[in-house]
């Protein structure tokens, strides 16, 4: 019997202690697992799509708006202040490019580009004037371009005084016999109204004044401007018509005022004229204006070319590359011009601080000389560096929408004006774009009105205005937002469906802001407005001629929502 008790003793400490065992491990591992999903240290975040600066640790209404909060991905609170992700999808839609700096060296051509025509060359002019007063009988220069020859006849003309001189002239041959000095004296008076002398002739023999005197002209060349015309009265000294030598023009360029520092008399100047695509013309610089011109801002650099083909016509559009030397600055830190933005006080720049992931943060930076389509970097990046150089606005305006600091608002603030980014665009395209900003706005309300069919319409017009503009004269930032505005144009048309259409015009104008940015003087006050809801809540902008909202994203379903950001 105490046998027995004590088997059962035994048994039931082996049976506590298995059942601790099994028990115990099972709730530590439950513990664990607990602990391990416990949130209460790392709370989600929630925030609000039309004011995304909110963050809550809760979920509930916004603040601002009284809209529901939504979660932010999860590891959007590890990302330090000036940090800010973007998806992969928008990475795609914006064309953006990154790359590393000052992995190898940089060859850098500082060459300038310059555009300008061609135009007369006015050291190889000449006037033919009337030497006599009287009234034109009949005019045989007739248009501009006519060749003239020297010795041709180009008019008659009636003149009372040349009549009363040729009756004196008549007299005085009668007298040369016996008064030859006289008749010198009325001889020599025709040589100052440059009168043949086998015309006078003529009179002498006839015994009869000519009432229609014939004008030779004394100038050749191709007739640049007609100063009369037929039944017109003219006076000793006045132009009849100017003629201009066409076997030299002169290439006349418009130079930026941070360019003039780089050009001297001399230099050689490769000519690249849009009619004979392929062929070079060579020149150098043969005159640099002293005088800049204050609207503007540019000077006037001329060339003289030889054109003994009669290739180049006056008013033709020309480009020059200004040769400079090539540098090797693989001792020094450079990037490309596209990827800094300026505000006017600071250069900005997006770098990405993690290759493997799509999160950005601005930086500003320092920067040196410019060297062709580089800067040199004094401070602000290291080598090694992921840079933005490609869709750096799109992302700025990621960073915005994001609450962080950004080019359009320094503190995070957005109620804050929008400065200027400092790109310079040739005044053949500052014309254009002011004069295709109508057409803009068309395709805009197109949108507004969700007219599918007209906006394809309003798209096909714009491009077409801007088609005939050569982006190959633009810097490497200009021309990038230049192309994505003509790509974007030609998707809008392709595109079925207002849906992708309203995708592509996101893109479209967060580049034509920066374009119209660049202008100095628009004519005109437009307003850059954003509704943050649109582009899957990331935001999207538009330009508007009215301070009021009309919503192009979405139309009757929210015409008002947005806001104003800034005027131009």
């Amino acid at each position: 019997m105490n046998k027995s008790i004590l088997y059962l003793f035994i048994a039931a400490v082996v049976g506590l202690g298995a059942g601790y065992l099994i028990f115990g491990e099972s709730k530590k591992q439950v513990t664990a697992d607990t602990a391990i999903h416990d949130h209460s240290e790392d709370p989600s975040l929630w925030t609000c799509a039309m004011h995304p600066q909110i963050m809550r640790e809760e979920s509930g209404d916004c603040p601002l708006c009284g809209m529901d909060l939504i979660p932010v991905e999860a590891d959007v609170s590890r990302l330090s202040t000036n940090q800010f992700r973007m998806t992969d999808n928008a990475l795609a839609l914006a064309g953006i490019q990154t790359t590393v700096i000052g992995t190898g060296a940089t060859e850098v051509t500082d060459d300038l580009n310059l555009s300008g025509k061609i135009v007369i060359n006015a050291d190889e002019t000449a006037t033919q004037p009337a030497h006599f007063d009287g009234r034109i009988e009949s005019l045989s220069v007739t248009s501009v371009g006519q060749h003239i020859r020297t010795g041709q006849q180009v008019a008659t003309v009636y003149s009372p005084s040349l009549i009363a001189a040729q009756q004196e002239l008549i007299t005085a041959s009668k007298l040369k016999e016996s008064q030859p000095r006289l008749y010198e004296a009325v001889r020599n008076k025709f040589k100052n109204w440059k009168i043949h002398s086998s015309i006078l002739d003529q009179v002498e023999q006839r015994g009869e004044p000519i009432l229609r005197f014939p004008v030779y002209s004394h100038v050749s060349g191709i007739v640049s401007e007609i100063d009369v015309n037929e039944g017109a009265h003219v006076m000793d000294g006045k132009p009849i018509f100017k003629v201009s030598n066409l076997s030299t023009v002169w290439a006349e360029f418009d130079a930026y005022e941070n360019q003039i520092s780089s050009l001297q008399n001399g230099q050689q100047l490769d000519i690249a004229v849009n009619a004979y695509p392929g062929k070079k013309f060579l020149g150098r610089i043969s005159f640099i204006d002293p005088i800049l011109n204050s609207d503007t801002r540019t000077v006037i650099v001329r060339a003289t070319l030889l054109n003994k083909e009669e290739l180049l016509k006056p008013g033709m559009f020309v480009k020059a590359a200004v040769a400079g030397a090539q540098k090797n600055f693989s001792d020094q830190l450079v990037i490309p011009a596209s990827a800094v933005m300026w505000t006017g006080k600071r250069s900005l720049v997006y770098v990405k601080p993690n290759p493997a992931q799509p999160v950005f943060e601005m930086r500003e930076v320092d920067l040196g000389s410019k060297q062709g389509e580089f800067y040199q970097i004094n401070s602000g990046l290291s080598r090694g560096e992921e840079l933005v150089t490609n869709g750096t606005f799109t992302v700025d305006a990621a960073a915005q929408l994001s609450g962080k600091k950004s080019m359009m608002n320094s503190d995070g603030n957005t109620s804050e004006g929008v400065e200027s980014m400092n790109m310079e665009l040739p005044l053949d395209f500052q014309k254009t774009i002011k004069d295709e900003i109508k057409q803009y706005l068309k395709l805009k309300d197109a949108f507004v009105n969700s007219d599918n069919k007209q906006v394809s319409s309003a798209a096909s017009e714009l491009l077409s205005g801007l088609s005939d503009l050569d982006a190959s004269e633009l810097k490497t930032m200009e021309r990038s937002h230049f192309s994505i505005i003509t790509q974007k144009l030609q998707q809008i048309v392709d595109a079925e469906t207002l849906n992708q259409k309203r995708e592509e015009f996101v893109i479209l104008n967060e580049n034509m802001v920066a374009l119209v940015r660049a202008i100095p003087d628009l004519n005109t006050t437009l307003y850059l407005q954003r509704c943050p809801m649109a582009n899957d809540s990331r935001g999207a902008v538009w330009l508007s001629e009215s301070q009021e909202i009309k919503n192009p994203y979405y139309g009757d379903a929210m015409e008002n929502c947005g806001s104003v950001i800034t005027t131009f």
